[in-house]
């Protein structure tokens, strides 16, 4: 079984370093690169004003968020390491969250997410699209992924969007149909996807064999008598 989580988050700026925090954390549970429809989703108080610029990209106001919790609420911190446990966590651009997570992280004295864990679906994308548009939104016309709900980011639905788009990152809906047994890991931003199939050998019967040898019997010029 592969357990995935696919992620995304919003804050108000670009840089934790500049005192820029997460506002909001949104997750989808993947079994076998399949929702399971267990979510995760919490609005967070960053503790600070939010910028002109980013309320217009989320549409989250610091008035609308003062009245949430933390990030070092237990609802917010503990329920969310709990939720990714030990999964690979698939993020479009996913050093910028790690960055901001592992911000917040640190703020609140919690181990810090190592890097190795993330599968990249930007680079993903990048590898397999050189030189084209690889945004979500991009990504979402390219594959026919309907993301018409998507008038302002948010990081739920950013999450159930980006799941889809993995799928089609991965190689199609086959994926998910049994049709393969793909081993997933994330390697330092890579995902190696290997299919192990069991070789089957077909045994024609006695019967087959007659029937078949008739059948060219009757053929001109039939390849299998060259």
């Amino acid at each position: 079984m592969i357990r995935e989580i696919v992620m995304d988050t919003e804050t108000t700026g670009l840089d934790p370093n500049q005192g820029h925090r997460l506002v909001e954390l949104g997750a989808v549970e993947l079994i076998n690169h399949v929702p399971t429809g267990r979510t995760f989703h919490r609005y967070i108080n960053p503790e600070r004003d939010m910028p002109e610029e980013a309320q217009r990209i989320h549409g989250l106001s610091a008035e609308f968020l003062s009245a949430h919790p933390v990030f070092a609420a237990s609802e917010v911190v503990d329920e969310f390491i709990a939720f990714i446990a030990d999964s690979a966590l698939v993020i479009h651009n996913a050093a910028f969250d790690m960055r901001f997570i592992n911000a917040e992280f640190a703020r609140c004295g919690r181990p810090l997410l190592h890097q190795s864990r993330a599968i990249d679906t930007l680079t993903i994308a990048q590898r397999r699209f050189p030189g084209a548009p690889n945004s979500l939104d991009a990504l979402c016309r390219r594959f026919g992924v309907d993301n018409s709900a998507r008038t302002k980011h948010g990081a739920l639905l950013d999450s159930e969007i980006l799941a889809e788009v993995y799928l089609h990152l991965l190689g199609g809906r086959q994926v998910t149909l049994g049709l393969m047994t793909p081993d997933v890991r994330a390697n330092g931003g890579r995902t190696v996807v290997r299919n192990r199939h069991e070789p089957r050998i077909f045994t024609p019967s006695v019967a087959e064999l007659e029937a078949h040898e008739a059948f060219i019997g009757k053929l001109k010029h039939a390849i299998w008598l060259q």
